[in-house]
């Protein structure tokens, strides 16, 4: 079978930085089997796949090893190869998806993606992330993922990770988040998932249904710049809506090919 793939570059306008995702478009539904293969072999943080259905496009994310519940980029990735590429006619997009329907505008270069939020709340942390982390944290908080706090940026770039500790827990399909107020934006973050084959996620847009409403409380704003300051960094514009969070961001096309299944 022959299947197309785009490789697309997430919260970025840039070939090379924000977040790798490779989008599949399907006429029907592979086996789940099939579709984890895919994703492992193209070896990125999420390979996306959708299906057209009725007005909406059924959408599944996965990374090599699991289906996940919700991703950001690979969800912006979706939508940037449906408009700019495919050439869908809307500007706005609906997904059917594990986490409900996510819609998605584009505007002005920008997409703007409608998530959940997700605030956190106070939390203990386990020993194994602490023990594992070359900085403790300030403050813990939990949500889907553990939300680490810190008091600098520079705390957030200089943290390091003990693998052969970090990997001893599962938080299946959950990560591990450090942020601390930025320098020149108004929050930072980076992204740690324990027992996957890619350690950091360079972009994590559904990190951001945590930090957007964290943050949005404790500078007391609605509207937020983020950087995501991995070694390819993305860059976030974010909203807090309450129970829902607006993510947006650019992408950029890497690479259009061809695949091969069985």
């Amino acid at each position: 079978m022959k299947l197309n793939l785009y490789q697309i570059d997430a919260f970025t306008d840039k070939t090379f930085a924000g977040n790798q995702a490779c989008v599949v478009p399907l006429q029907e539904w592979l086996s789940d089997e099939m579709l984890l293969k895919i994703a492992n072999e193209n070896a990125v943080a999420e390979t996306a796949f959708f299906v057209y259905k009725d007005a909406k496009i059924h959408l599944r994310w996965f990374t090599p090893e699991i289906e996940m519940d919700l991703c950001g980029h690979a969800t912006l990735a979706t939508a940037h190869c449906l408009k700019e590429i495919l050439g869908h006619k809307r500007d706005q997009i609906v997904f059917e998806t594990l986490s409900g329907d996510l819609t998605v505008t584009v505007e002005n270069g920008l997409y703007k993606m409608d998530f959940p939020s997700r605030m956190p709340v106070e939390s203990a942390l386990p020993a194994a992330i602490e023990n594992a982390l070359s900085i403790k944290p300030k403050e813990v908080f939990k949500s889907r993922d553990y939300v680490l706090v810190y008091d600098t940026e520079s705390d957030i770039k200089n943290i390091s990770i003990d693998r052969q500790i970090f990997d001893q827990i599962n938080l299946d399909p959950g990560g591990v988040i450090v942020t601390a107020k930025g320098d020149n934006s108004d929050f930072v973050s980076r992204f740690f998932t324990p027992q996957a084959s890619i350690l950091e996620d360079p972009v994590t847009g559904s990190a951001h249904c945590s930090l957007i409403p964290f943050w949005a409380e404790r500078l007391n704003k609605k509207e937020l710049f983020a950087l995501q300051i991995s070694q390819r960094l993305g860059e976030l514009y974010c909203e807090d809506k309450g129970d829902r969070v607006i993510i947006s961001g650019r992408a950029k096309t890497y690479s259009i090919g061809v695949l091969w299944t069985e």
